[in-house]
């Protein structure tokens, strides 16, 4: 219920309110007046928003599980630094842009997830090597994104809002390119749950259960690098709903990965497109990136996630 009434909200809230009776026409009349704002601009942005939302919320909570640290997210192996290294270099070097940045985006991350795979150890890789290496690499791409970004003034302004993370740009083309990225690596990661459950008992544990450690941590990560390289080359980088999402829904559901991530593919988008909308609403006649607005709530909340729990469980 509360994600069918944010993507009503995103639908019908904007720089424009349009009542709902009108958003209901335009959605099924092409000669209605507001054609053109719901039809191709809002409802793809709300599609995107439920994409990338559920993208972001699964990928961290299976970011988490993988590697046992209640503070990881899609950012931690350095995924999401590499789908914007690619996507700087394709833009301000290469003039890619629009809809061809997703083959970019999904490149970097592939090649930086074999990298920080290879770096922690390959088949031997523990959750501290890959975290380590993961960090690293997250430094020394972001400070090149930095660098690529200020040789050329056009392009920073350029990608100024992709950076901050916006829903702004999003349009049916970027919508249906992403959509099978994203729904494989939900899949992929669905079907992990029960491996995953076993690998948090330990390896010798999950080995003694059939498990394969190995074979797991390739298929999460493979996962993960679909989920975040697809939502971070339709939206940008936005923080704080792959951390934010996992711990809230763990407080409803437990640690059990078969309810956490379904309950995390649906409300995670109840974040993002909420943020989204909040946006709108406060930057009127404008908008705020939902990215700063991820930011500047995910900080709050997540302090009071985090006082909440130790003061539960001193």
């Amino acid at each position: 219920m509360a994600l069918l009434a944010v993507a009503v909200l995103s639908i019908t809230v904007g720089a424009k309110p349009i009542p709902l009776s009108d958003v209901w026409h335009a959605l099924l009349d092409p000669d209605a007046a507001e054609y053109a704002v719901v039809r191709q601009m809002r409802l793809p942005r709300t599609l995107l928003g439920l994409l990338a939302g559920t993208a972001l919320g699964v990928a961290g909570a299976a970011m988490q599980a993988l590697t046992r640290n209640p503070l990881a997210d899609p950012g931690l192996l350095g995924i999401n630094a590499g789908a914007a290294a690619a996507i700087a270099t394709a833009a301000l070097l290469l003039g890619v842009g629009g809809g061809g940045q997703v083959w970019f985006a999904l490149l970097g991350a592939a090649v930086v997830t074999v990298g920080v795979y290879a770096v922690g150890g390959g088949r031997a890789a523990t959750p501290a090597r890959l975290a380590l290496a993961g960090a690293a690499l997250n430094a020394a791409l972001y400070s090149y994104v930095s660098a690529v970004m200020l040789l050329d003034s056009a392009g920073l302004e350029r990608l100024r809002f992709w950076t901050v993370g916006s829903l702004a740009s999003a349009d049916t083309d970027t919508v249906r390119q992403v959509l099978p990225f994203i729904a494989v690596g939900l899949l992929a990661a669905l079907a992990a749950a029960r491996p995953l459950n076993a690998l948090a008992l330990g390896e010798d544990t999950a080995q003694a259960l059939g498990a394969r450690p190995a074979l797991i941590r390739a298929g999460v990560i493979m996962a993960i690098t679909l989920l975040c390289g697809a939502a971070t080359a339709a939206c940008g980088p936005i923080v704080f709903v792959g951390l934010l999402v996992p711990h809230l829904v763990r407080a409803l559901t437990g640690p059990d990965l078969r309810w956490l991530l379904p309950y995390c593919a649906l409300l995670a988008p109840v974040l993002l497109l909420g943020a989204d909308v909040l946006g709108r609403v406060l930057g009127r006649p404008g908008e705020l990136q939902v990215g700063i607005v991820t930011a500047v709530l995910g900080g709050p909340l997540f302090l009071w996630l985090v006082t909440r729990t130790r003061t539960a469980h001193p």
